[in-house]
């Protein structure tokens, strides 16, 4: 826990954004060993790093795509099962790993992934199998915190999206720096200096607002170990309109393990999609 700490530490009064990305090369398992179609795309960065990502076509006739964003950790082969789902209720999925995870080249930080994510979305909506569908954004954790900036402010984003769905977001990236620190006592008393040097002009929500009149679903656990419940009214409270607020049980990371949180999703959709 001190040796933990003290990195950390180091990297948080470094003020590098790469604190808040832990990758992982190695893929854990790929869709077809759940059984689904998927296909490897590869893509290339404005700064000439190629990136990879998985596309789930649906079963059956489409009815919409989702562009998914995971969270800090490890790869989009640990995160599939929060997706994978999809597929079979007639949405293709678009997963992507940020420069530096799984098969993408690059080391990560945050300015790069806002690129890489615009670098996906680019390329998803110029695919046939999307023409004339909804598109939703789906982030979690990081990557819904990402995702809010991204919708906000991205042209190509408020013209194609019909829907955003947040699960878990932060508020700050300084609060999540706070909240870090404050976790061991080792970094405890340096949770308000090490927190002023982190990155601050990608806040969720500093620009949630700007994401209407997309739609947005915001969506956080009670039970939530990792991301403080405290930010979800926050983020819902400055949020315009419209939007709508659902409380979840159960661990980080895990809320579409749940049956009835799968059924919120699919009725978002739905309302978006008619």
């Amino acid at each position: 826990m001190i040796r933990l700490a003290s990195i950390i530490c180091c990297f948080l009064i470094s003020g590098c954004s790469s604190v808040f990305f832990f990758p992982m090369s190695a893929h854990i398992l790929t869709p077809d060993q759940l059984g689904f179609d998927y296909q490897d795309i590869y893509l290339e960065t404005n700064d000439t790093l190629t990136l990879h990502g998985w596309l789930l076509p649906a079963k059956g006739e489409t009815k919409g795509s989702v562009y998914f964003l995971h969270g800090n950790a490890e790869n989009i082969s640990t995160h599939v099962q929060s997706v994978y789902w999809l597929p079979e209720m007639g949405y293709q999925v678009f997963l992507l790993d940020y420069r530096g995870f799984g098969l993408s080249e690059g080391k990560p930080n945050l300015s790069g992934a806002l690129e890489d994510i615009k670098t996906g979305f680019n390329w998803l909506v110029k695919q046939e199998s999307i023409s004339g569908k909804p598109v939703f954004l789906l982030g979690q954790s990081l990557g819904a915190s990402m995702a809010i900036y991204f919708a906000a402010t991205d042209h190509n984003a408020q013209n194609h999206l019909a829907g955003v769905i947040s699960d878990a977001a932060f508020t700050r990236y300084r609060d999540m720096a706070r909240h870090v620190a404050d976790q061991a006592w080792i970094t405890w008393l340096l949770q308000y200096p090490v927190s002023w040097s982190i990155v601050r002009q990608y806040d969720p929500v500093d620009y949630v607002a700007f994401i209407s009149p997309i739609p947005l679903l915001i969506i956080h656990s009670r039970d939530d170990e990792i991301i403080p419940f405290e930010y979800f009214n926050v983020l819902f409270d400055v949020a315009a309109e419209p939007k709508t607020q659902v409380e979840t049980k159960g661990r980080h990371g895990m809320t579409f393990n749940d049956p009835h949180n799968r059924r919120i999703l699919l009725d978002f959709f739905e309302r978006q999609g008619q």
